[in-house]
C-alpha cells in the first residue's frame, strides 16, 4: 500500500495494531512523529522516531513531510518481551512523495527499527506519555487491588491432544490472581447478572494474590497451577479504584497489555521488580497521567492505574493478547447501579436474541 503525501504538508496517521498476539514497533523512515493521542485521549504532544503499540491500542502521530522527494517504508515489526517464539516478519507500507521522480524512486528507504527484545526503548516510549494539562485523579481510594497476571501450566488428561503443547504432559494456561478465567456457556455475565440467574459466575475474585511469593523471581513449580473459575470483583458505584497489575516469572516474564471494558483509566506508576506498596506510590504522578484503556505491565514488573467506577454492569479485565484471554487471563468487574435511572445499567432492547 502506498499512502501519497505533498512534500512539505503535515498529515495525521492513527496507527492501531490490530494484530491477534503480538506488540509491535513501528517507525517511518527518516522522518520523525509527533504522539498528540492514544487511545482515544489527548497526549501532551512528544517526538519521536518509532513508537510501541499493542494489540488494541491506538496512537495518533503527526508527521511532516519535511524529507527529499522520495519513497519511505513505513514499516512495524514485532516487540517480544517473553522467552517464546513469535512472529518475526514485518509488515510495511510506503510513504511516498507526490513529487517522486524516476530517479529517486527506484529503492525505498527502510526505517531503523529496535531490536525484537528491545525492551528499553519500549519502557522509554511509553514513559514520555502525559496528559496535556493536570487532571483529576483519584487521590483518597476505596477499592485497592494488587492482581498479579501471567502464565502457567494446568494438567492434561490426554497428553496426546494438540492443546497439551506444555511440557511433561500440560497445556498452557493463563491467570490473574492465580485464577484461571472460565467464560461461561449457559448465559452471558451481563445476561445473568440482570436477569439475576445464578450459578453463572461468583463474586469472590480476591483482591490480593491467595499467597505471597517472590513475583519476579525463581517461583515453585507449585505455584504454577492455577485455579479455574468464573470470578468477579463487586464495586460500589462512584468507588474509587486502584490497580496494580504485577507481571510474574512463571513460564516467562511478559509485557502484559491489559484492557478494562467500559473504562478509561490513569496510568499513574509502573516499574521493573516486585511492586513495593510502601515505596513505589511515592513516586506516582498524580498530576498528568497518560488517559489510558489498555496498558502494559512491564515485563517482569509492574503497572498501576486509578479509575472512578462510573459506569454500572459488568465489564471484562483481561490481557489483549488473544492466545492469553483464551487460556484464562481474566477476570471481570461487576460494578453496582448508583442512584436514578442515569446511574443503572439499561434493560436489554426488546429484540434481543436468545441465547
Amino acid at each position: 500500500m502506498r499512502f501519497q503525501v505533498e512534500s512539505g504538508e503535515t498529515i495525521l496517521l492513527r496507527i492501531i495494531n490490530s494484530a491477534l498476539n503480538q506488540e509491535l514497533f513501528f517507525g517511518v523512515a527518516n522522518h520523525n512523529m509527533t504522539v498528540v493521542a492514544v487511545d482515544a485521549a489527548y497526549t501532551k504532544p512528544f517526538t519521536t522516531n518509532v513508537i510501541k503499540i499493542g494489540p488494541g491500542q491506538t496512537t495518533n502521530v503527526l508527521l511532516t513531510a519535511n524529507q527529499p522527494p522520495a519513497q519511505y517504508y513505513m514499516a512495524a515489526h514485532a516487540y517480544n518481551s517473553a522467552s517464546a517464539p513469535f512472529d518475526n516478519t514485518t509488515t510495511t507500507a510506503i510513504l511516498e512523495y507526490n513529487c517522486t521522480t524516476k530517479r529517486n524512486s527506484s529503492k525505498p528507504i527502510f526505517p531503523q527499527l529496535p531490536g525484537f527484545n528491545d525492551t528499553a526503548t519500549a519502557t522509554a516510549f511509553t514513559a514520555q506519555l502525559r496528559s496535556p494539562s493536570k487532571v483529576d485523579v483519584p487521590v483518597y481510594i476505596d477499592d485497592n487491588l494488587f492482581i498479579t497476571v501471567g502464565l502457567g501450566l494446568i494438567s492434561c488428561s490426554n497428553p496426546n491432544s494438540p492443546r497439551c503443547q506444555g511440557p511433561n504432559g500440560t497445556r498452557f494456561a493463563a491467570s490473574m490472581n492465580n485464577v484461571s478465567f472460565v467464560f461461561p456457556t449457559s448465559n452471558s455475565l451481563m445476561q445473568a447478572y440482570y436477569q439475576g440467574q445464578p450459578g453463572v459466575f461468583t463474586t469472590d475474585f480476591p483482591p490480593v494474590p491467595p499467597i505471597q511469593f517472590d513475583y519476579t523471581g525463581n517461583v515453585s513449580r507449585g505455584l504454577w497451577q492455577p485455579v479455574k473459575g468464573t470470578k468477579l470483583y463487586k464495586l460500589k458505584f462512584g468507588s474509587k479504584v486502584q490497580v496494580v497489575f504485577q507481571d510474574t516469572s512463571i513460564v516467562s516474564v511478559e509485557d502484559h497489555p491489559m484492557h478494562i471494558h467500559g473504562y478509561q483509566f490513569y496510568v499513574v506508576g509502573s516499574g521493573f521488580g516486585n511492586f513495593n506498596p510502601r515505596t513505589d506510590p511515592a513516586k506516582f504522578n498524580l498530576i498528568n497521567p497518560p488517559v489510558r484503556n489498555t496498558i502494559g505491565s512491564n515485563p517482569g514488573g509492574w503497572v498501576a492505574i486509578r479509575f472512578v467506577a462510573d459506569n454500572p454492569g459488568i465489564w471484562l479485565v483481561h490481557c489483549h493478547i488473544d492466545a492469553h484471554l483464551t487460556w484464562g487471563l481474566a477476570m471481570a468487574f461487576l460494578v453496582e447501579n448508583g442512584v436514578g435511572e442515569l446511574q443503572t445499567v439499561q434493560p436489554p432492547p426488546l429484540d434481543l436474541p436468545q441465547c
